[in-house]
């Protein structure tokens, strides 16, 4: 791989290369620049400012050490050098330079930097005893916390000495409850929670579960249907049937350049094939979210990568537009579709916001800085397959640091709204009043909804009906402080919450154009940092629950994903123990999903952090069925309306044990960070039969409503006509409720 230094928007920038060769800036003009630019792969900086990039640091810091006179303590260069080590997934080299840094502090006895150096220390071993186990020894319950099983580890070498240094700091230091966390997991990983931890250490209960919420708990099978990939940073995943099949297939993007995206096409029998290279789609790198919709109407599934996020102007990257050939191949058509720009992002969300039956595309960037401006687009559908930037015409041009962008129409006027989450403390609704000629026109109408109430720095979100009244409602999850989010949930564990520490909001729709804080009634006024985050219903009740993947960048966290299960609408009960749900490991791409067609919602999560020593695997929680709750799967294909169908309204009237009851469900992919297949999957409980399904098309505004209907079936339907296709596919159910993997054959197809 060879390196360029070249000069670009004033900034000495180091360009690492793709596969595909060098760039050079120097010969065209700038539209073949841009493109150029594009074709031959990512922009990125070798830049030691750029906190994620922990090689350059390293560099930069080795160089510090080969001058004749250092212009930082010796000391200071040795611990921030292993601290890189350490975030590079080198463990023995950064252990080996904190006992020699430790060593001579030892030597200086008012030094403060004692306690950092130990803790890193600690927090080194702890994680070398991971990589030994989780990572090199992976099984189907590594890494789950409480950590039980064969998740227990093989080798406590690592993580037995790691909880020695850690018992020495709480000796110094009784109130340092990071360290105390940590100690109580080292614990849980070799066996010995809670009997073996010293009691005045011990944050009791932390493998508690409910009785009386039964959950049967969930099986990690990536492993066994080679799904689990390799080792790499965080991104996004996207569950959906992008060869017209019936099965649901699974795409998967990676922060970082060393590995592409990956296409695991689904064969129905129980087994995947590894798609990602005769697809094309591999050679598309460095994204870290990733959503679908059929842009071009053509009725096939294509794919948005976002990229940048989280990095500033290092993150000034272009985001890539994947046209679905419907042949098993990928197309890039970024430049050809008019969307190319360079801005910092992760967040966007497809709508039809002109209603002219093609859909549109809002993308939420990043403002870190007011002598950069990024402000968010919306990219207005040609109808030729390509797009016009009109963000500013349609009043939705923002400037702020937007994490989740999500749409739906809040007030049933008919046309798709946008709501915004940010780290500037700031929500934003937009409305949409309508269009003025072909450009929807947008308000600002936070406050007219109430939403400017409470001030907080905020990330993944989505609409849903939660309560199933026909109105959207809103979640969003709290992200202020997040440095401090081990601090936060240790404390709630040990039953000492900080009082300032953030946590999720719910905001109930009051049918009049303004929203309800309901987060506490609800129980969600907890700490949970959430990055990746979905909602589906994992017990076919009718009721939506939601998977919190808390993916945060900072190497230092590391607390469990997060399950909550809706317990009729009324509140929800965290089941993140029983259901075995609770990654250790930072969960980013979240993605509910009845992938083995037996009925019942399994998880998918792409996995890992910021950095190359918090790589992980993918994790495919498959549902072992929950009871004899029924269900019934809708696919929608739109003819007037974008062929997608997104924005369309799905109505479900049935009668659950002698109670008329309604679901309400709006065709969209779920969360801002992660994507749901654009099938609607919705449970009736135990409903014989399904009264009426009513279907409200987006741009014609067509009613189709279907009668006593059978549950428990696959179904299609075509806007504007009156029959349904019963799609007859095969049940593959992957595991029994004991949790007894059974397979026709769990080898890739070549």
């Amino acid at each position: 791989m060879r390196k360029k230094r070249v000069i670009l928007f004033g900034v000495p920038l180091l360009i690492l290369l793709t596969s595909y060769g060098i760039i050079s800036f120097k010969k065209y003009n700038e539209r073949q620049e841009k493109n150029r630019a594009y074709q031959n792969g990512l922009i990125t900086i070798n830049n030691p400012d750029n906190p994620y990039n922990s090689s350059a640091q390293l560099a930069y810091y080795d160089s510090l050490l080969l001058l004749p006179s250092h212009p930082l303590p010796v000391t200071l260069i040795l611990f921030r050098k292993a601290v890189c080590l350490v975030k590079l997934g080198r463990e023995k080299e950064a252990i080996e330079l904190l006992e020699e840094t430790k060593s001579k502090l030892d030597l200086e006895p008012q030094s403060q930097s004692k306690k950092e150096v130990a803790s890193w220390l600690a927090l080194a071993w702890l994680r070398l005893g991971e990589r030994n186990n989780c990572l090199n020894h992976h099984a189907s319950q590594s890494c789950i916390f409480p950590v039980q099983g064969n998740g227990v580890y093989a080798d406590p070498s690592a993580t037995q000495k790691a909880i020695a240094l850690f018992e020495d700091i709480l000796q110094k230091d009784s109130t340092d409850i990071v360290d105390r966390w940590f100690l109580n997991i080292a614990y849980m990983t070799i066996g010995g929670y809670p009997l073996q931890i010293p009691s005045k250490w011990l944050i009791p209960a932390l493998d508690s579960v409910d009785p009386a919420i039964p959950v049967k708990p969930f099986l990690d099978m990536a492993d066994d249907l080679n799904l689990a990939g390799s080792k790499i940073m965080s991104g996004g995943v996207i569950v959906d049937d992008f060869d017209n099949d019936g099965y649901l297939d699974i795409i998967t993007s990676s922060w970082g350049l060393e590995e592409g995206m990956h296409y695991y096409r689904n064969n129905g029998d129980s087994s995947f094939s590894d798609r990602s290279v005769t697809s094309g789609i591999n050679r598309i790198k460095g994204g870290l979210n990733i959503i679908q919709a059929d842009y071009n109407n053509d009725g096939f599934t294509d794919i948005l990568v976002l990229r940048g996020a989280w990095i500033a102007e290092f993150g000034k990257q272009p985001n890539s537009l994947l046209k679905n050939n419907g042949d098993g191949t990928f197309e890039d058509v970024t430049v050809a579709s008019g969307i190319l720009s360079f801005h910092p992002t992760q967040t966007a969300t497809w709508a039809d916001f002109n209603n002219d039956g093609w859909i549109d595309l809002f993308i939420g960037n990043e403002n870190t800085s007011p002598d950069f401006p990024h402000p968010s687009e919306l990219y207005i559908n040609n109808q030729d397959g390509t797009f016009s930037n009109m963000a500013r015409a349609a009043g939705c041009e923002k400037l702020a640091f937007m994490k989740g962008v999500q749409s739906s129409d809040y007030n049933n006027d008919g046309w798709p709204d946008i709501f915004i989450s940010t780290l500037d403390q700031n929500k934003i609704l937009l409305e949409n009043k309508g269009i003025k000629g072909k450009i929807p026109q947008f308000v600002n109408a936070t406050h007219e909804a109430r939403l400017d109430l409470d001030t907080t720095i905020t990330f993944p979100t989505w609409f849903w009906d939660f309560d199933n009244d026909g109105w959207p409602d809103i979640f969003v999850c709290g992200y202020k402080n997040r440095n401090l989010l081990t601090t936060y949930v240790a404390a709630e564990a040990s039953g000492h919450p900080f009082p300032d520490a953030s946590h999720m909001y719910l905001y109930r729709n009051n049918h009049d154009g303004t929203f309800r804080n309901v987060s506490h009634e609800t129980g969600l006024d907890r700490s949970v940092y959430a990055m990746g985050a979905n909602f589906g219903d994992i017990d076919n009740d009718g009721w939506l629950d939601m998977y919190l993947g808390t993916g945060n960048p900072e190497f230092q966290s590391q607390v469990p994903n997060k399950m909550f299960k809706s317990m009729g609408g009324k509140y929800f009960a965290d089941i993140t123990n029983a259901a075995r749900l609770g990654n250790l490991q930072k969960g980013h791409g979240v993605a509910f999903a009845d992938i083995d067609n037996d009925g019942d919602q399994d998880i998918f999560i792409k996995s890992g952090g910021a950095v190359a020593g918090d790589g992980f695997y993918n994790n495919f929680y498959v549902n072992p069925g929950q009871n004899n709750n029924r269900w019934i799967a809708v696919q929608l294909e739109g003819t007037k309306s974008n062929r997608s169908a997104i924005g369309a309204r799905i109505a479900v009237h049935f009668t659950d044990s002698g109670i008329k009851r309604t679901v309400y469900v709006d065709v969209n992919s779920g969360g801002s960070f992660g994507a749901n297949p654009l099938r609607k999957e919705i449970g009736i409980g135990r409903a014989k039969q399904i009264d009426e399904l009513v279907v409200t098309w987006p741009t014609s505004g067509i009613v189709q409503t279907f009668k006593n209907l059978a549950p428990d079936e696959f179904l299609k339907i075509k806007e504007g006509k009156n029959e349904i296709v019963k799609m007859n596919l095969r049940n593959i159910h992957l595991m029994d409720y004991a949790g007894n993997s059974k397979f026709i054959d769990c080898l890739p197809v070549k």
